[in-house]
Order: structure tokens, then sequence, then C-alpha cells
């Protein structure tokens, strides 16, 4: 049985059935188109036709063993130029051979009756090679086909491993970023105002519980990223103070999807690169327009930045990179720093 299931998979496919019905069919087909001058009445074309199917069960089958012989000795995509030339040089011989030791030993039998029955022998080679021809098409096609097919497979499942490998590494990268970012204002904090530091660690918790919970999402809803944003700013304010204004404009969060942290992300990116203070106060939008979730904030870079840790835009780029074709816009004006993310719905990404 696994014998059988092997022959199939080297094969591409199961063909008991083709072989059921072909080799009959092959051997009533014969007679009317090649030897015609045989046929004399319906005894000679079933007498013919008998003499037929063994002569194509035998180079059937032992064409079909040549196949799957090589098959297995040549599986790869590649190595397909090396198995054909094997194919049709061994079963140009084995033909050859069966055809020549089927009518000798139709003539032994047939000596002493009738030699009218026996077929020229140009036009025996000639058709069993023409059989021939059209088996290893058939097997050669549907074999290509399927290793095709399995290949894509196989192509398709390896791109999808890596994107999923990808995301992983993306995913990782959020939360030591956070924590670091967390714990450096908490830094600031302790010598200078213990109460909001115990404050601030209470809000901690909680956001970092969010955190946690959201890794392993690929996207979740808006109004759920809003809820969270508003811990965060809480955070940020107990730092900040008045220096820096958050503003959230109205819009439609019921259907709407985001990739996690992605708002928390945008936001430090725009508290490390401009300056805060008093006088230059950080003024952050998150709004909507023509459908798009907007973030935006006023531009007045720091004239020294830390060096990037190389989490923030590219890293979310490349998160929703996979799973919108649409890119993240960023536009940077005199005024105005600009963050435009692409549209998700909840149902499609569901869906998908």
């Amino acid at each position: 049985m696994n014998m059988k299931k092997k022959d199939c998979t080297l094969l591409g496919f199961d063909d008991r059935l083709f072989r059921l019905i072909g080799m009959p069919v092959v051997a009533m087909l014969m007679p009317v188109l090649f030897f015609r001058e045989l046929i004399h009445d319906s005894e000679s074309y079933w007498r013919t036709t008998a003499f037929g199917l063994i002569h194509t069960a035998a180079v059937w089958q032992g064409v079909r063993a040549i196949f799957i012989y090589l098959s297995k000795r040549f599986p790869g995509w590649k190595e397909w130029k090396t198995r054909m030339k094997w194919i049709v040089v061994l079963s140009v011989i084995y033909t050859g051979s069966v055809c020549t030791l089927v009518n000798a030993v139709g003539r032994l039998f047939s000596i002493e009756s009738d030699l009218s029955l026996i077929p020229d022998p140009i036009a025996a080679y000639g058709a069993s090679y023409l059989m021939v021809l059209a088996l290893g098409a058939v097997y050669e096609s549907i074999r290509f086909f399927q290793l095709w097919k399995t290949t894509a497979l196989e192509k398709e499942n390896l791109e999808r491993a890596h994107l999923a490998s990808q995301l992983e590494g993306l995913r990782n990268q959020v939360n030591p970023h956070f924590l670091f970012n967390s714990l450096n204002t908490l830094t600031y904090l302790i010598p200078e105002a213990p109460d909001k530091a115990v404050r601030f660690v209470q809000q901690l918790s909680k956001v970092y519980r969010y955190v946690l919970e959201s890794r392993d999402d690929r996207v979740i809803p808006l109004q759920t990223e809003l809820e969270f944003l508003q811990s965060y700013i809480f955070l940020l304010r107990e730092r900040f103070g008045d220096n820096l204004q958050v503003e959230i404009g109205k819009m439609d969060q019921r259907s709407t999807a985001i990739v996690p942290l992605t708002l928390q992300m945008l936001f430090e990116n725009a508290i490390k690169h401009n300056v805060i203070s008093t006088q230059n106060p950080l003024k952050i939008e998150v709004f909507m327009e023509n459908g798009h979730l907007i973030v935006r904030n006023n531009l007045q870079k720091k004239n020294q930045v830390m060096d990037s840790t190389g989490v923030g835009l590219q890293n979310i780029r490349d998160r929703y990179r996979m799973l919108t074709d649409q890119e993240i816009e960023v536009i940077a004006s005199q005024q105005y720093f600009t963050v435009i993310l692409p549209d998700i719905e909840i149902y499609q990404e569901k869906a998908a």
C-alpha cells in the first residue's frame, strides 16, 4: 500500500483508473488507426485487438516503471532535462525490445495459421513509439504541473514563515524599548517628586499590562488603543506637565483597527526628537481625516538627539507592510511633522 502511494506521488497522480481504461482503448484503436490491412472481419479485428492489448500492456507498464524510477532518481525541478533525456533513451530501447519480442512470439504462434495477421514491423514500431510519446507527454505534463504546484506552495509557506518570523522580531523590539523609556522617565521623577513617582509606577503597571496583553495581536480596535493612550498620556504628563499638550479629535472607532502600540511609539518619537519646554510646548494631535488616522506634532527639533535605538517609524512601517499594501505616509514641513496611518478595517482583518 505504501509503495502504491509512493508511486502515485512520483507520478503526480493515481493512474490506476487511467491504465484500466487506457490500455483497452489503445488496443482497440490501434488496429483501426495503423493496421487496417489486418482487419477482414470482426474475428480478425478482435484477434488483432487481443494481440495489441498484450503489446500495449507490456509497453505501458514498462515505460511507466522507467518513468517512476527516473522520477525517483532525478526528483528535483532543476533535474528535469536529465530526467527527460534518460526517459527518452530508455523508453526507446525498451519499447523496441518489447516490440521485437512480441512480434517474434506472434510469428511463432502464427507460423502454421495465417501470417497475414502479423502486422508490418515498421508500422508496429511506429505505432509503439507514438503510443510511448503520447503516454510520456501525459505523465510528464501531470508531474510537471504537480511539481510546479508543490514548489509554489513551498515558496508561499516559506514566505509566510519568514513574515511571521519578521513580525515576531518586530514585536519583541517593542517591549524592551517601552520599558527602557518608562524606566528612564521614572529615573527623572524619583529624586524630584517621590509622590509622583509612586503614582507613576501604579499607572505604569496598568500600561505595561496592556503592552503584554496586546503584543501577540496583529491588530487591535482603535478604541482599545486610544483607551491605552489615555493611560500613557498620564505617565507623560507626570514628567512634562503642561509642556506637553495632547489633543485627540472625534473619530469613528467602531470598525477601525490599528497595529498595537503604534500611537505610543509615535508619541515617543515626537518627544525624543523635539524640544519640550514652557516657552516651546510640544503639541501632539490625533485625529481622523478622509478615513485615515493622523498623528501630528509641531516641529521644534532638538539640536542634539540621542542615538536611535532602531525602534520607531521603521518598526511601524514594517508591521503595517505585513498587513496592507498601503504605505505609511510621513510629511515633514517647516511647521509640522505628520504621520498618516493606512486604514485597516477590523472586519477585513478578521476575514483574512
